[in-house]
């Protein structure tokens, strides 16, 4: 399956985009939320002794299910009428289908695209191999990629349309580490050019630094 990916900044219609709104996903009190709180870098680095491509597989196919599902978290916020495009910042991302038309569509059908394809993709035998001795198809690599890209899309979306109602269901905290999580996994092994993910990056920075040492709480004995 040949994808390829539509971007525009502003609005499709040409006019002047609105004014940047504020982006309370970057409070520190939200950004200090994690579900773990441990080094990521750690989960990310290649094993000695597995294969590159199995080892993207695995965490390809593991960050498809679990954008999946946080996705569907707030799905019954995105709907055509709250989302009518497919935004993140000031950005709109339209798809393409295999014969290489140019579709506007709205945030879930994007979305809806997206999760359908890349099921396609995962459970093929011959592009994501699971039986023993069987070999990745040359183009894996390039696959992977657009996967990523995709699912970053997705992710983009959910903090700039539909964060305010994953803090309201105290969701926010998977949503950073998996956010932190996915992002030190495509800088680990080049998988998305850093121009694709610029608009995140003050995100990107904000949850990829460490959080500083909580205090520890001293019992005095009496």
């Amino acid at each position: 399956m040949e994808w390829l990916m539509g971007k525009g900044k502003g609005k499709p219609n040409g006019k002047k985009p609105p004014t940047e709104e504020k982006k309370h996903y970057l409070d520190a009190e939200y950004t200090k939320v994690r579900v773990v709180d441990f080094d990521l870098k750690e989960l990310v680095v290649l094993p000695r002794e597995i294969d590159l491509n199995e080892w993207l597989a695995c965490n390809t196919t593991t960050f498809f299910n679990l954008i999946n599902l946080q996705y569907s978290t707030i799905s019954e916020f995105c709907t055509g009428e709250t989302c009518p495009a497919m935004t993140a910042c000031n950005t709109t991302y339209y798809w393409y289908d295999e014969k290489g038309k140019k579709t506007k569509c709205t945030a879930p059908q994007y979305v809806d695209f997206v999760m359908s394809s890349v099921q396609k993709l995962v459970t093929d035998e011959d592009i994501f191999p699971t039986k023993y001795g069987k070999e990745f198809p040359n183009t894996f690599d390039t696959l992977v990629k657009k996967i990523c890209r995709y699912l970053f899309h997705v992710l983009a979306h959910i903090y700039w349309s539909h964060y305010k109602e994953s803090v309201a269901m105290d969701l926010h905290g998977h949503l950073n580490t998996l956010y932190t999580h996915f992002m030190v996994f495509i800088r680990e092994f080049n998988l998305m050019d850093p121009k694709e993910t610029s608009m995140m990056d003050d995100l990107t920075e904000a949850l990829c630094t460490p959080l500083p040492p909580q205090p520890q709480n001293h019992v005095t004995e009496r």
